[in-house]
């Protein structure tokens, strides 16, 4: 009841929508995750100054409507504001200094793992190249279905665990199920587009991101486990919060960029 809707509105908004409104839903989509994270860190007991960090996520998705050859220059200026206002800020943030470092590393921290990375979803659905919406739904598509793959796979045949210290539950057999569904549904979107590229690139990039959003639950599951909850929130009945279902893009979309600018560069 829950991941129907919420398909059919990231479809939508991945096909149709408007510049100005995909990147309405993706400053709305990194702020709920934000937040989400900075429960998680002080959960943890780290005091992030949220506000320093809200506003960088922000402008680092609105970076990305300049033009390609400043988004460098603003991230750049973006990001030493943000470590410069962090450390400022942080030295009024909470009631002994022994709390400073943590406030401004989980709130530079925040930034980076989130509005950084996501960010880059902008460029990407609206790159010049005017293949950026094949790609980006062929980014979600791998991603998930990798995610489902992974979960059922892992509940059928599971039973080596993959990072038991991190997350009990995942298992080798789950992380292989994943990989070979991503690559089936990569190979099936290069026979319905054929036109997105040549078959080995299609399926070394699908790698790529596969492996990355399993890295990227990994990471946000290590998150979870260190302040010692199950969910991010719960915002998604049924399934946690919204970081909880986005953990996996959030390393997958950055992953794409750099081998698509990697293979730009070195012509592979």
């Amino acid at each position: 009841m829950t991941a129907l809707p919420l398909a059919l509105l990231v479809a939508g908004l991945l096909w149709w929508a408007p510049r100005w409104l995909f990147l309405t839903a993706l400053i709305v989509a990194v702020e709920i995750s934000l937040y989400e994270y900075h429960q998680i860190s002080r959960s943890a007991g780290f005091h992030g100054v949220s506000a320093v960090g809200y506003l960088a996520a922000a402008a680092l998705c609105l970076a990305q409507i300049a033009s390609p050859s400043r988004v460098a220059e603003l991230y750049v200026v973006i990001l030493l504001v943000l470590v410069f206002t962090a450390m400022v800020t942080a030295l009024y943030q909470g009631t002994t200094l022994r709390d400073y470092l943590g406030s401004a590393a989980s709130t530079v921290l925040g930034v980076l793992y989130l509005g950084f990375t996501l960010s880059w979803l902008m460029g990407l659905r609206f790159s010049p190249n005017h293949e950026g919406r094949t790609l980006t739904v062929f980014l979600f598509v791998v991603v998930v279905t990798g995610d489902i793959f992974a979960l059922f796979i892992g509940r059928l045949i599971g039973r080596t665990p993959l990072v038991p210290r991190i997350s009990p539950n995942k298992t080798v057999e789950g992380a292989l199920g994943g990989l070979a569904g991503s690559l089936l549904v990569a190979y099936l979107f290069w026979l319905f587009y054929g036109q997105t590229g040549e078959l080995k690139t299609v399926m070394l990039l699908a790698t790529i991101m596969a492996v990355a959003g399993q890295v990227g639950d990994l990471v946000e599951s290590a998150l979870k486990r260190s302040a010692g909850i199950k969910d991010s929130g719960g915002l998604l009945p049924g399934h946690g919060g919204l970081l909880d279902r986005i953990d996996s893009l959030v390393f997958a979309v950055p992953a794409l960029c750099l081998a698509l600018a990697l293979q730009r560069s070195l012509n592979w």
